[in-house]
């Protein structure tokens, strides 16, 4: 298998250490060690070594959520999300994806988005015709919001409407590449998606990004991938917590005692921790999850619900029972997937809010 030097260096080093084996959330909810970053780098150096074909770990392959909590307990300073990434896009130059996968990825292609959707809710299509008329500010839904919780992308929209924003939203929203990376990594398909979404953000002075995941990428992965923007791109959190100073929006604390969910792509990826926190404290009293800020866990997503999603209900499953562990009785969460996740998963414990839950009443 061609693997950069680097990805191969880390495999060697992962292979036979146990150092993250407690944090990945997916090795957790299956109880399998082959789940792990650990037991991923032992099939990949096995491959890179041809005692076994790539074939054979590629379901494993795509067990891993890209959560980056295995790098950023590792000490030594070993990067299993790299060396995974680098996989998946051996494998798709090689054909030798997944089925599952390669439908996913179909999907992306043809439609921009991995569920293969191309009709919003009708709610959702009236709410984004109101903000049709160009600004400076677009509100950038994301695939996710879009075509999957539409409800939440129609809260995100009144949330700036209550603060008088002039904003646009857009019918033809181009996809950001965030799925696309995940799926296949660094292919140039991925790229060409997104330049493309490039060239329509630019032609706006500030975005909005209302989901982690497409903020990850706006933010983070364009600059890996090459890809200028001359916009300046804000998290949906951070735009919000600043509406609040500027007393734009009138909150009224309830009272009422919450824990807040931080997704890993604003609290390890972009150092976003204390903006989600801003605004929570303006409507409800805020306790912390045990494992919270960089350090927190994971707690699912839509995409990998796709093809784990007995798996991924265990994730959220286990998240919900650490909230119910420390005595909370409600989480609130600032990205759409993971509330989708949680949401998802059959109980009467623990209430599950988002940002524009709590700030909607």
């Amino acid at each position: 298998m061609v693997m950069s030097d680097k990805a191969k260096q880390h495999v060697d080093s992962c292979r036979f250490c146990w150092m993250c084996h407690h944090i990945c959330p997916i090795g957790n909810a299956t109880g399998h060690e082959r789940s792990t970053a650990r037991a991923r780098a032992l099939g990949i150096s096995l491959v890179n070594r041809n005692t076994i074909p790539l074939k054979e770990i590629m379901d494993n392959i795509y067990e891993c959520a890209t959560c980056g909590g295995c790098v950023h307990v590792c000490v030594t300073g070993w990067d299993p999300v790299m060396f995974t990434k680098e996989t998946r896009l051996h494998a798709a130059l090689e054909g030798k994806l997944p089925s599952y996968i390669q439908t996913l990825l179909d999907n992306c292609l043809e439609t921009g988005n991995a569920y293969g959707k191309t009709a919003l809710c009708d709610g959702l299509t009236a709410a984004i015709k109101k903000h049709e008329k160009k600004t400076d500010t677009l509100l950038f839904l994301g695939v996710d919001a879009r075509y999957m919780v539409c409800e939440q992308a129609k809260k995100a929209i009144e949330v700036l409407e209550s603060a008088g924003v002039d904003f646009t939203t857009l019918a033809d929203e181009p996809a950001s590449g965030a799925q696309l990376d995940f799926l296949i990594g660094a292919a140039n398909e991925t790229k060409e998606q997104m330049t493309a979404a490039a060239k329509v953000l630019d032609t706006f002075k500030t975005v909005v990004v209302y989901d982690p995941n497409d903020a990850k990428a706006l933010k983070q992965l364009y600059k890996e991938y090459g890809v200028e923007l001359s916009c300046e791109v804000v998290t949906y959190t951070t735009y919000v917590a600043k509406l609040l100073k500027d007393g734009k929006l009138q909150p009224k604390n309830t009272g009422k005692t919450v824990v807040f969910q931080d997704p890993y792509q604003l609290s390890r990826d972009l150092g976003e921790t204390e903006e989600p926190r801003e605004i929570i404290e303006n409507y409800a009293v805020l306790g912390e999850m045990l494992l919270n800020r960089d350090e927190t866990i994971w707690a699912g997503n839509i995409l990998m619900a796709q093809y784990l999603p007995e798996v991924i209900d265990e994730v959220a499953r286990r998240r919900l029972f650490n909230a119910e562990s420390i005595g909370a009785t409600t989480m609130v969460t600032a990205s759409v997937s993971e509330y989708w996740a949680l949401r998802h998963v059959k109980q009467d414990k623990i209430e599950v809010l988002s940002i524009e839950d709590l700030i909607l009443g």
